[in-house]
């Protein structure tokens, strides 16, 4: 199966996600009685809606995607040129139709793209769907994919790749580049603080660095799967001074 995959033909992504709304009492009523429920799963019994209120950015239906990053590997020779680019911001029907288009166009250009990110499949695939239905935006076919085979999807996710068919357990992104020695810069934030940082802070370029050095790590995984070498740091370009394709 690793044999298979191209590197070239990948596009790797990440999404960073907060609630829709900064402060629980600016959340309408009806969806204030939706939370409820919904965080009657996973809250503690000393716990109430509003006291995770921070968390409502995990679900479709109560948060909203601020950035999509994504990066490609623009060479088919072990020493890889990374590309990565970046939609984001505060209108997300906006981002995700700039991201649908670059979708389109990638995939129109080529006709074997894959989509991989880690922990993809049970999180960045179907939430980038479901807010782009809930945004009135018609799906790409590459994620389209009710009523299709499994081996007809193209998606690929770091996470599923590991686990080897062993359905127990979530293991991180983080933890995965420390037992591979893939070499990442030490961030100020993780993924709990991007919810502050965005609606407190309000530093989405902060949000946004974060959401790229994911994808680098991403690809970087993949071909240590595959037992390739990584990509040289010289080699990733800046998104704000290079074009995607």
């Amino acid at each position: 199966m690793l044999d298979n995959i191209k590197i070239e033909n990948v596009l790797f992504l990440d999404i960073e996600t907060v609630p829709q709304y900064s402060d629980y009492n600016d959340v309408p009523e009806v969806f204030q009685e939706f939370w409820e429920k919904k965080s009657s799963f996973f809250r503690k019994e000393d716990q109430s809606a509003i006291d995770v209120y921070q968390r409502a950015g995990i679900y479709s239906e109560f948060g909203k995607i601020i950035c999509i990053s994504v990066g490609i590997a623009v060479s088919k020779t072990e020493d890889r040129t990374f590309r990565l680019k970046s939609f984001f911001g505060d209108d997300e029907a906006l981002l995700l139709k700039e991201f649908k288009e670059m979708l389109q166009k990638y995939h129109n250009s080529n006709s074997d793209l894959q989509l991989c990110a880690h922990n993809g499949k049970e999180f960045d695939f179907p939430y980038i769907a479901r807010r782009m239905l809930i945004n009135g935006i018609k799906l790409p076919k590459v994620l389209d994919i009710a009523g299709k085979k499994p081996w007809e999807v193209s998606f690929l996710d770091t996470m599923e790749l590991w686990k080897f068919g062993d359905y127990k357990n979530y293991t991180s992104l983080n933890l995965l580049t420390q037992i591979f020695d893939i070499p990442t810069p030490k961030d100020d934030i993780d993924g709990s603080m991007v919810a502050d940082v965005y609606w407190n802070d309000k530093d989405l370029q902060r949000i946004v660095r974060y959401c790229e050095k994911d994808v680098l790590a991403i690809a970087q995984l993949m071909l240590k799967y595959k037992g390739k070498e990584l990509i040289k740091t010289d080699n990733v370009e800046s998104t704000t001074q290079n074009k995607l394709l």
